[in-house]
């Protein structure tokens, strides 16, 4: 089966939580505080292996969690941080959020992408200890880890993509040039998925080929079934159009015209790419034809290869052309130096964060202040304990809280809302 687009959730493991302690030994009952901090939790880490080929296992298991990180402990013992959950997805898998925002374009093997980070470890009291404040009596809490859907798409890589209508031969050419073994038959989108063949020209020169499901006409329109997969000949570095020029299927310049036109108003890009095309079916088609095709072909600027995917006649000059083309496509892209190297770690980050990640909003009757850093700092902290309630009061200060809620005109004493905890607003 071939499932090129999945939806899945993914949870980071919360921090595990610190300790509040106090050393106590023989001859020592009054020792400082010796609370260890919290380990980090687990991160969800996508990484894109040759391994898997289709998106399939995410049809099954939708829901991916990473573990939390040990809570600390008295003695400055510090919690273990939790292990990664590392899930292997098809080279070509692209990540996108709830919005559409692209994460991540996992292109090459190795590469990994952290799509839900763990949450830190609290900090333990004895972090907190200072010449001046030499027994608190709070730790933090655990951080939770990030969670969200994710929705992703697999765009097949290939050197080459093979396009054309039903039925003009492309299954038969992915079967007679390489191992690959699609289903062939004599009936409209024989093609239900993507193939993919290796095709060997010398001992040590290769390239790989990509069968797409027959177009028709207004694909781009959503009809038929090609449209579904010309997300995958995007990456393709070069096409190969086929036509039948045996007239069996139509009028195999009428059907180019069609094609070509699907490709434009799909992508202008996708329409750009270098194309050589191919006459298939050679050995039931006419002489006249074969020559007329190939003039109007040739009058366009492009290569034409007569060819029968059956006999195999034409095709060991398409395979040397196809392979010394693709070598002058790939020096004009300079060997993909676009794509980040085998195995990088990658983070992708779009715009600059803000000096101040974070908002105050008049509501009916308190104000809410909205951000990851004082969201953070609330739910880390344990509202029960005074003095963590203190600490806490203080760090919002610090941040520009207290300052922006007085720009906005909150007056002491008005509610003021943080995640799930409230406040009266007293600065000071």
């Amino acid at each position: 089966m071939f499932i090129d687009e999945a939806n899945i959730f993914v949870k980071g493991g919360a921090g595990g939580s610190g300790a509040a302690s106090f050393h106590r030994e023989k001859y020592q009952p009054h020792g400082g505080p010796d609370g260890g901090s919290g380990g980090h939790g687990g991160s969800i880490v996508l990484v894109a292996s040759r391994d898997a080929n289709t998106l399939v296992e995410f049809s099954f298991k939708k829901h991916f969690s990473a573990k939390r990180g040990a809570h600390g402990s008295g003695n400055n013992k510090h919690g273990a941080d939790a292990r990664d959950v590392r899930i292997k997805v098809a080279v070509g898998t692209q990540v996108r959020d709830e919005e559409g925002e692209l994460l991540a374009d996992l292109a090459r093997e190795g590469q990994e992408a952290i799509v839900a980070r763990g949450g830190i470890g609290g900090r333990g009291n004895a972090a907190f200890a200072t010449p001046a404040f030499k027994n608190p009596t709070f730790a933090e809490k655990g951080e939770p880890g990030e969670e969200r859907w994710l929705h992703l798409e697999l765009k097949l890589l290939a050197d080459i993509a093979v396009v054309g209508m039903p039925n003009v031969g492309k299954s038969s050419l992915i079967a007679h040039i390489s191992a690959a073994r699609p289903r062939i038959a004599d009936y409209p989108f024989t093609t239900l998925e993507p193939h993919l063949g290796v095709v060997r020209v010398e001992e040590d020169e290769s390239f790989v080929i990509e069968d797409i499901p027959g177009l028709i006409e207004d694909a781009h329109l959503g009809k038929g079934l090609g449209i579904r997969f010309l997300r995958h000949v995007e990456r393709a570095k070069m096409l190969l159009h086929i036509l039948d020029v045996s007239g069996s299927q139509g009028n195999p310049i009428h059907d180019f015209e069609a094609i070509d036109g699907e490709l434009f108003h799909y992508s202008e890009t996708l329409h750009g790419k270098r194309t050589i095309i191919a006459g298939n079916k050679l050995d039931i088609a006419s002489p006249e034809e074969v020559e007329r095709v190939r003039e109007h072909m040739e009058g366009l600027g492009y290569e034409f290869f007569p060819i029968s995917a059956v006999t195999g006649e034409g095709l060991r000059a398409l395979v040397f052309r196809l392979h010394a083309v693709l070598q002058e496509v790939e020096a004009e892209m300079g060997k993909e130096k676009h794509v980040p190297p085998a195995g990088e770690r990658m983070l992708f980050t779009y715009e600059p964060p803000p000096k101040r990640d974070f908002v105050v909003e008049r509501e009916e009757d308190y104000w809410l202040v909205r951000g990851p850093s004082v969201e953070r700092a609330v739910v880390m902290t344990d509202l029960d304990n005074e003095q963590a309630v203190t600490h806490l009061q203080r760090r919002l200060k610090a941040m520009g809280v207290d300052e922006e809620l007085e720009k906005a005109g909150a007056q002491v004493g008005d509610l003021v809302v943080i995640g799930e905890a409230s406040f009266d607003y007293a600065p000071g």
